[in-house]
């Protein structure tokens, strides 16, 4: 009969064994692991094995009998176990073959069967296990009145009985088992896949936000500077004041994106470094962003809520990002020479207006909605990770450009 554990591969090496030394479990884990490997590598070769010892018991048992037998006896001995080197591939063919042997030796030679027939437990053991349902049933209801009417004692019968009962009991729990671990192989599979899909999701996400991060770091920084340094040159001989104003906002506008670039990347150092960590920005700091901008020519009127709200961690540098990403497209894109920025606290909910006076959004930005550039997709991306939304297009009477955002304070807002 196939090893029970060759439903498992590797079962036995996990068993914990009692007594003994460390070394001594290891190296039976070992043997018997390579054991159940080597025969389930071979199937058609231990099954031959098998049917080798089983037409040998049945031949023996013919050889031993009391009475002499001829030689087509011996065949048909031997012919019961033949076809099972072939029980995996064709496990109800086999049982109703080597059945079929049976009967012929229950009918003509009954006294020359072994007390053990091993033929007849592989191919019910086999069928029981791998064939279908119907055939597995179907044998059961021939085996058990068989055994009844082809014994001719109490203690024949119940033994018959016993035998077949039992190999189809073993062979069907082996195929729960089977089913069993097929299941959990494929659970584990699709484990597998759902944590490799979630991992490139998350990177992808990690990525996606670092790269906003950065574009709203450098974006505004490199846009203040790039325009005061332009400025500088052109007011250094006519107006000092103004031109040592402009230098001043160019250092201050790169220490900031130092401080906020040293925020964003202090979680990316090397594994066993301490992350070197910053605040999130808040809507306090808006004001010396505002203040910045006004340095590079452009006036700003800036309205916050009095006083500010106690607001989700996200939800704060969501706000921030906006107004500063904003601010930054009115230097770079709008030729606006004002703006005004509003945070308003009203139903649970953040709202967000950003605008200007300067020439609007060019007909493509208008008619594709966000397709003005990645810092319009960025803020729209900001807004739906807090669960909220902002929408970009002309302002008041089609004049300028606008950005609305609408952020949830808390769960309760979404």
């Amino acid at each position: 009969m196939p090893d029970p554990w060759a439903v498992l591969p590797g079962a036995a090496a996990r068993l914990p064994l009692t007594g003994g030394h460390e070394g001594e479990r290891v190296a039976y884990g070992g043997w018997r692991s390579r054991l159940v490997r080597a025969v389930g590598a071979r199937p058609f070769l231990v099954d031959s094995l098998l049917a080798v010892l089983a037409g040998a018991i049945s031949v023996w048992a013919v050889f031993f009998d009391s009475r002499t037998w001829p030689v087509w006896t011996f065949v048909l001995a031997a012919a019961t176990a033949a076809p099972l080197p072939w029980r995996r591939r064709a496990p109800f063919t086999v049982f109703v073959l080597s059945s079929l042997f049976s009967l012929a030796m229950s009918l003509f030679a009954h006294s020359a069967q072994p007390q053990i027939m091993l033929h007849a437990i592989l191919a019910g053991y086999t069928l029981a296990e791998r064939g279908r349902e119907w055939q597995r049933w179907l044998s059961l209801a021939v085996l058990v009145p068989y055994n009844v009417f082809g014994t001719h004692s109490p203690n024949g019968l119940i033994f018959s009985e016993l035998t077949a009962v039992g190999s189809f009991i073993l062979g069907s729990v082996s195929r729960e088992l089977r089913r069993q671990a097929d299941t959990e192989k494929q659970r584990a599979h699709e484990a597998g896949a759902r944590a490799a899909s979630e991992a490139a999701r998350a990177v992808a996400e990690e990525r996606s936000r670092i790269a906003r991060e950065m574009h709203d770091i450098l974006a505004h920084a490199v846009s203040l500077m790039v325009i005061q340094a332009e400025a500088g040159p052109l007011v250094v001989h006519r107006d000092p004041e103004r031109a040592v104003r402009a230098f001043d906002t160019i250092a201050d506008s790169g220490r900031d994106a130092m401080v906020q670039l040293r925020r964003v990347l202090g979680v990316l150092k090397e594994a066993g470094e301490a992350p070197q960590l910053a605040p999130q920005p808040r809507l306090l700091e808006l004001p010396a962003v505002a203040e910045r901008v006004r340095a590079a020519g452009v006036r700003v009127a800036l309205e916050l809520p009095e006083p500010l709200p106690a607001l989700p961690a996200d939800v704060e540098a969501a706000a921030y990002r906006i107004v500063q990403e904003a601010l930054t497209n009115v230097l770079k894109h709008s030729g606006a020479d004002r703006a005004e920025v509003a945070l308003v606290e009203r139903a649970g909910r953040l709202e967000l207006t950003v605008r200007d006076n300067g020439r609007g959004p060019v007909p493509a930005t208008a008619a594709e909605g966000w397709s003005g550039g990645r810092g319009l997709l960025g803020i729209r991306e900001r807004a739906a990770a807090c669960g909220g939304r902002a929408e970009a297009g002309p302002g008041p009477d089609g004049l300028g450009f606008q950005i609305r955002a609408e952020l949830p304070l808390g769960v309760e807002a979404l």
